[in-house]
């Protein structure tokens, strides 16, 4: 097994084209259609692939798209654990309006899974052998699962001695956290509800990171702040890292592209430090895609080179 897995309890299949312009009432003459195989720990592995480590996916798939999925998952050259489940693996869909440069995302809702098919996902976690050093949950939960899910994959990581590397939102990561896990990596709007603060509430954000740390709720906190750069919190201190200036492209995939990133640096023996500049540098580097395609490995290594880290 590889010492990185990723789980995606809600996958989906990323379809991306552009139109002209967005309008109401009329029909859109579409440019070509991209279809990537998207949700979380999916888009999270396809990164650690790109940079070069070895890494297997662990998702739920159902029905004819799920199929597709799962054909698109061993295109990008990764191991591929589909758990079978009854209902249609969603689509999601992005449109680039190109006369204004504008991105409109499209989320729909995910398939609902019944107790014996979320159970399955955690027996087959459960099973892995060797166990993985990183275990990547990402991502939101379809309906059906309990909002305590990946609390129950944090009790299993610590049972493994794995590394639980998280990222959610809501209520599932509130339970998470109750449980301790190694990583998390919030936005600042994601954090700030989480704490009830404003979700413009930088600061407040940046101290309840100190306190997940000090209480133990999580090793590390690596908040993400958009164009703003990120900032990292550890037992070891707080770093601020501004983003490079781009120009950006795309907003898909930029989080997930900041985890897989980190991840891969991590696993590959760098310290936190190095990882998170890793980890900006390819979030960075998703924004300068086109649609759904993520970062790409020679423009993270050109702009690890540009971010600097302040201690705070």
């Amino acid at each position: 097994m590889a010492a990185i897995v990723t789980l995606t309890m809600n996958p989906a299949i990323d379809l991306s084209t552009s139109v002209e312009r967005v309008v109401p009432m009329r029909k859109l003459r579409c440019a070509g259609l991209r279809r990537d195989p998207g949700g979380g720990g999916i888009n999270v592995a396809r990164v650690v692939r790109r940079m070069g480590a070895e890494v297997a996916a662990i998702y739920t798939a159902g029905g004819s798209l799920g199929r597709l999925l799962r054909s698109l998952v061993e295109e990008a050259d990764i191991a591929s654990i589909a758990l079978a489940i009854a209902a249609e693996t969603r689509e999601d869909f992005t449109v680039d309006e190109e006369a204004t440069g504008q991105q409109f995302r499209f989320v729909l809702a995910g398939p609902r899974l019944v107790k014996r098919e979320w159970q399955a996902c955690l027996n087959r976690l459960s099973s892995l052998d060797p166990f993985p050093q990183y275990l990547v949950a990402s991502g939101s939960l379809p309906p059906g699962v309990p909002d305590d899910f990946y609390r129950r994959v944090a009790r299993l990581a610590h049972e493994r001695r794995a590394k639980l590397v998280l990222d959610t939102s809501g209520p599932p990561l509130a339970e998470a956290l109750a449980e301790g896990v190694f990583l998390i990596k919030p936005n600042l709007n994601e954090l700030s509800a989480l704490i009830g603060a404003r979700p413009s509430a930088e600061a407040q954000a940046i101290e309840a990171s100190r306190r997940m740390v000090a209480q133990g709720q999580a090793e590390v906190v690596a908040l993400t702040l958009g164009d703003r750069g990120a900032v990292l919190t550890s037992a070891d201190g707080t770093w601020r890292a501004p983003a490079p200036p781009i120009k950006p492209v795309s907003g898909v995939g930029a989080g997930d592209s900041f985890v897989g990133g980190m991840i891969w640096s991590l696993a590959a023996g760098h310290a936190v430090e190095t990882a998170f500049r890793y980890g900006v540098a390819a979030g960075t580097a998703a924004v300068l895609s086109a649609g759904t395609q993520l970062c790409q490995r020679p423009d993270v290594e050109r702009l690890y080179q540009m971010i600097e880290l302040a201690k705070e």
